[in-house]
């Protein structure tokens, strides 16, 4: 079995999970770089991931390392000339979401995967490899259902990690843009429709430094598309109770709701608060199957040269959707997508 030799840029939170799966969890897939301008994420891969090859120049790492493909987990706004840079370098790439954070980014993103048709190209909209969303597609394509014609989708952070989207709300291209690009991608790949239209709103009561950089806390848009179905997606980052993620798919015979609660497990406890049942923390421990499972995928396409079913052009209609949410948020009008 061919084992395909990995560099990893970024080791943040989500970073890491990817340098874990791939370093420990994937038996056709070995890491063999990373690469971070972060000292502390550096000593990480070396102590934690028995990684030595360690860079803190991502073009430095393109040229020296010994690899077959990277996987990009840095900052949105590095992502399409990383992308851009390893397949010219030769290397297959998987990126996370956002594919940019700006149209003409993803354009360059997508002329880079044009000029390299032999190369895996990889996008990180790991909902569609989580068991349950999966499911979902499964059952509507079954036509379980009937038609689908409106998806409910919430996406809410827990208040416990705010200190970390303040951090990074400035630069992570506002809260569309950051938060409700998985969803995005889930209306269309459920519905099968393009949207034409978005009305949407924000707000912020609990954390004014959200507004200070032009962002808010909390979001909600609604969406028409081509055939007259609806999305309706609300976004926040203060859930007290943990991570909240639900979607709902309705259609003309039925509907299918995912993580109506998000449960941490199975396990109720019963004491003097009541029946209580604890939610997951975050996004690491909902989709740490579906992390893997598209790292997994990722491998295997280029292990059995074949091309993914998440293309770039995925990528850059959910971003143009994003920015025509945020310019729906933005300017409290109607916006023709």
């Amino acid at each position: 079995m061919k084992t395909i030799k990995v560099g990893i840029a970024g080791l943040g939170r989500l970073g890491k999970v990817h340098a874990n799966n791939i370093a420990f969890k994937i038996p056709n897939a070995t890491l063999t770089a990373a690469c971070s301008i972060v000292p502390a994420e550096l000593e990480y891969a070396k102590n934690e991931l028995g990684v030595t090859d360690l860079y803190t120049d991502y073009r430095e790492m393109l040229e020296k390392a010994d690899i077959d493909a990277v996987a990009i987990v840095t900052t949105s706004s590095e992502h399409c000339w990383q992308i851009e840079a390893a397949l010219d370098a030769g290397k297959h790439v998987f990126t996370d979401k956002p594919l940019g954070v700006d149209l003409e980014q993803c354009k360059l993103a997508e002329a880079a995967v044009e000029r390299h048709p032999e190369q895996v190209f990889f996008l990180g909209f790991m909902r569609r490899y989580d068991s349950s969303y999966a499911y979902a597609k499964k059952k509507i394509q079954e036509g379980a259902i009937g038609k689908p014609y409106m998806v409910k989708a919430i996406g809410i952070d827990p208040e416990a990690l705010v200190e970390g989207s303040i951090k990074f709300a400035a630069t992570s291209g506002g809260i569309f843009i950051d938060m409700a690009i998985h969803d995005i991608d889930l209306m269309r790949w459920f519905l099968e429709d393009e949207p034409t239209e978005v009305y949407a709103l924000g707000a912020t009561f609990k954390h004014p430094e959200f507004q200070a950089v032009g962002d808010d806390e909390t979001a909600v848009a609604t969406y028409k598309f081509k055939n007259g179905g609806i999305g309706v997606i609300h976004v926040g980052r203060t859930a007290p109770h943990g991570y909240h993620v639900e979607t709902e798919i309705i259609g003309t015979e039925g509907s299918i709701r995912i993580s109506p609660v998000p449960e941490k497990n199975l396990a109720m406890l019963y004491n003097s608060n009541g029946v209580v049942t604890e939610c997951v923390e975050g996004f690491p421990e909902r989709f740490a199957a579906a992390y893997l499972a598209e790292m997994q995928e990722f491998i295997d396409c280029i292990c059995e040269n074949r091309k993914p079913g998440v293309s770039v052009y995925d990528g850059t209609k959910s971003t143009a959707i994003g920015f025509g949410t945020t310019e729906a948020w933005k300017s409290g009008k109607v916006v023709a997508l």
